[in-house]
Order: structure tokens, then C-alpha cells, then sequence
């Protein structure tokens, strides 16, 4: 595929490229999204999901919050495809200069990515609300209920940003830097529907923009480049 060699040739040529991801990327690691025919957005339950993940859900009906959570948004035995290895080779060859992701699973760094931006925080993360003692996921999803810390008997919450929740500055920052700073921006598997994360590509101002995603996307138009099709068997038929 001509555009496969042409992403290939720019990679190489390329220092500073930033990768901007969303839910797509996951898919392939048996992760579903929130928009797709099969995406959260879609499953029947008694409350629309948006609702359920949000500030005030989680502190209203904590339980039916991480009954959700638990069963639809850790996954834990899922594995890097070959996107997220595909990313990481990138930066060890000094090509990718950072990760830019919407995703929550931590599978960039599960691959080997180092300088990853998760907007939406990680799964992994989870403190207690009253003493701030860490808990992985694992605790979590094998807690009877709502998790509570083994030491002062506080409610645990995930370091994830829910609906009705502000980003984290620091990484917003961290990310908005990295995207101002690149010489080429891929975004893939995403729909670049979830604001003020989609909004982070508009600080770009390098001249090779790559957009890789099984469906179109209101950014196509100003694309350099834009291949359709599952983002892990795209990369993977990039040649080095």
C-alpha cells in the first residue's frame, strides 16, 4: 500500500513525532469502544453509560457505579497488540518523541512506551479518598462492592477521569507541549468526538498530519495522509 510506505518514509524522517490515540487502538486487545455498533454507548442498561461513569454517579450510587466499572472497563488480562508494540519500537529507534492517549488500560506502557499522556488516567491507579493509600486494579476488581482501603476503611476511587470531571493540568500540558513541539502527528483509533481531548490536535503546527481509523472522521479533510482500517494490522504491515 502506497500510503503504508508513504507513513514509513515520514516516520524515518522523523524526530519529533507525537502519537494522538483514542479507543480504536484497544480494540484489537479485545478492549471494545464506546461508539462502535459494539461500543459501550450501545449496551442496554437501565441508565445510559455516560451517566453511570460519571462524578456525580460514582458519589450517589457508588455501588451500581463500580458494579459497571468492574464488569465494562477493566480489563485486565488484555494484552498489547501490534499497534502499541509498533509505537513503542518507534520511540526506542528515536522517532516518536511521546504518546498522546485517551485510553485508560495502560497497554502503551504494557508494550514499552515511556512517555505516555493519559488524558483520562489509568485504570491502574487507585487511591483511597480518605488516607490516599494506592491500590492497583487488581484490588479493585476482585473487591466484594465498592472497594474500601484495608487501612483506615475509606472508599476507594480510580484515578480516571469521569464525565463532569476536569483533566489533569499537568498532563494536558505535558501533551499540548509534545503536540505543539512534532514534526509529524499520527492520530489513530479515534473518532476525535470526546472534547477538550480532541481539541488537542488543533495546537499542531508541524506539516505532516496522519490520520489512521476504521471510519472517517471531521479531521480527514485536513489530513495529509488518512488510511482506513484497523490501526494494529496497518502498523503491522509497515515496513522499516
Amino acid at each position: 500500500m502506497a500510503e503504508l510506505k508513504t507513513l514509513a518514509q515520514w516516520l524515518r524522517e522523523s524526530s519529533r513525532a507525537v502519537f494522538f490515540g483514542g479507543a480504536g487502538v484497544s480494540t484489537e486487545s479485545g478492549i471494545p469502544d464506546f461508539r462502535s455498533v459494539d461500543g459501550l454507548y450501545n449496551l442496554k442498561y437501565d441508565e445510559p453509560p455516560e451517566t453511570i461513569i460519571s462524578h456525580s454517579y460514582f458519589e450517589s450510587r457508588t455501588e451500581a457505579f463500580y458494579r459497571f466499572y468492574k464488569d465494562k472497563m477493566l480489563y485486565l488480562d488484555a494484552k498489547p497488540n501490534t499497534a502499541h508494540q509498533r509505537l513503542a519500537e518507534w520511540e526506542v529507534r528515536g522517532h516518536l518523541a511521546a504518546v498522546v492517549t485517551q485510553n485508560i488500560d495502560g497497554l502503551h506502557q504494557a508494550a514499552g512506551s515511556r512517555r505516555v499522556y493519559e488524558l483520562h488516567g489509568s485504570v491502574h491507579r487507585n487511591y483511597c479518598i480518605h488516607c490516599g493509600k494506592l491500590f492497583d486494579a487488581k484490588y479493585v476488581k476482585e473487591s466484594d462492592g465498592a472497594p474500601r482501603c484495608d487501612a483506615c476503611g475509606g472508599l476507594i476511587k480510580p484515578d480516571v477521569v469521569l464525565y463532569e470531571e476536569g483533566l489533569d493540568q499537568e498532563i494536558l500540558q505535558g501533551a499540548v507541549e509534545a503536540i505543539r513541539m512534532a514534526d509529524l502527528l499520527i492520530i489513530g483509533g479515534t473518532s476525535l468526538a470526546v472534547y477538550p481531548a480532541a481539541g488537542l490536535i488543533n495546537y499542531y503546527r508541524g506539516k505532516r498530519l496522519v490520520i489512521v481509523n476504521k471510519a472517517p472522521t471531521p479531521a480527514d479533510h485536513s489530513a495529509d495522509l488518512v488510511l482506513q482500517g484497523p490501526i494494529g494490522e496497518l502498523f503491522g504491515q509497515i515496513e522499516w
